[in-house]
């Protein structure tokens, strides 16, 4: 999305009924063409507007932010200041901080932030007795309709996956369908350094989250699958450090959905990047990959 695309005057005007004249709105979108956010300046502080690309991510991020945010320390997740549901639309608090990655940080400071998201991952996904028989029921079913996407991504992605390749996804597809009964939770579904803004400049390093339109119920384990597949490769030290912050580590099946769960993120990341120039995520995908292939060899 262009970063001078105007905010819609609907949408304008809908805030403005929950802060007043808002003067200044500048285009915060990220580099996706899914991504609407902009950021309003009023006479009291400043908010940001977020049209949901779809109702799921719509429905998914306003209960997160009602049902689940509470129970975090404030200032570390976006208050829900509105929502309506006729424009998919979210008035957020801004969250203090720089995100993780673009952060200049030491590696004791690299470590330190990835301690810090294991304690805060903890809270947000809270007790599996905390869901309902039916977020419990909906946990399940994304195992399901995670084994169920690989052969989906895999035609997409045409030969743009080797044979062997291919032979490592359908063989995790295959094991995640035998791993029975997860430690479950509400997942936040993007949880990676991008999503992590850092407030240093209070004497102290406070953690947030942001961008919580993939929460929903889930094993647990999933929701680092972006960190295996991505920062903690080949820097275990930072691994270590969120599992400290967790209060635990995986089980042995949850490794096993974990390998499973990276695999079938590989394959969708190359075969969404390709076609869509991002180098770094299928990058990222033939590197993951490659380590299940040596592992399993």
């Amino acid at each position: 999305m262009s970063a001078t695309t105007s905010i819609p005057p609907a949408l304008r005007e809908w805030a403005q009924h929950i802060v007043g004249p808002v003067p200044s709105a500048r285009n915060v979108s990220h580099d996706r063409p899914n991504s609407r956010v902009w950021e309003l300046t009023y006479a009291t502080g400043r908010a940001f507007v977020k049209l949901s690309p779809n109702p799921t991510s719509f429905g998914r991020e306003t209960r997160a932010l009602r049902e689940v945010a509470p129970a975090l320390q404030p200032g570390t997740i976006p208050l829900l200041r509105g929502a309506d549901p006729y424009q998919r639309a979210l008035l957020l608090s801004p969250v203090a901080g720089r995100p993780g990655t673009s952060l200049s940080l030491a590696p004791a400071g690299q470590r330190a932030l990835h301690r810090q998201a294991g304690s805060w991952l903890r809270i947000f996904h809270g007790a599996e007795s905390d869901l309902c028989v039916q977020d419990r029921r909906d946990a399940a079913a994304e195992i399901t309709l995670a084994r169920a996407g690989a052969a989906k991504h895999l035609e997409r992605a045409g030969d743009l996956i080797s044979p062997a390749q291919r032979r490592t996804v359908l063989r995790h597809a295959t094991e995640l369908g035998t791993v029975a009964a997860l430690p479950v939770g509400y997942v936040h579904g993007d949880f990676q350094p991008r999503n992590w803004p850092l407030e240093t400049d209070q004497g102290q390093a406070v953690f947030g989250s942001v961008d919580l339109e993939r929460a929903r119920p889930h094993a647990v384990a999933a929701d680092v699958v972006p960190l295996v597949c991505g920062p903690w490769a080949g820097h275990p030290g930072l691994e270590e450090a969120f599992w400290t912050g967790y209060g635990r580590r995986l089980t042995g099946k949850e490794e096993r959905v974990l390998r499973c769960l990276s695999a079938l993120d590989a394959e969708s990341a190359i075969s969404w990047g390709v076609p869509h120039g991002d180098r770094e995520i299928v990058k990222r995908g033939r590197a993951t990959l490659a380590r299940l292939e040596v592992q399993t060899a």
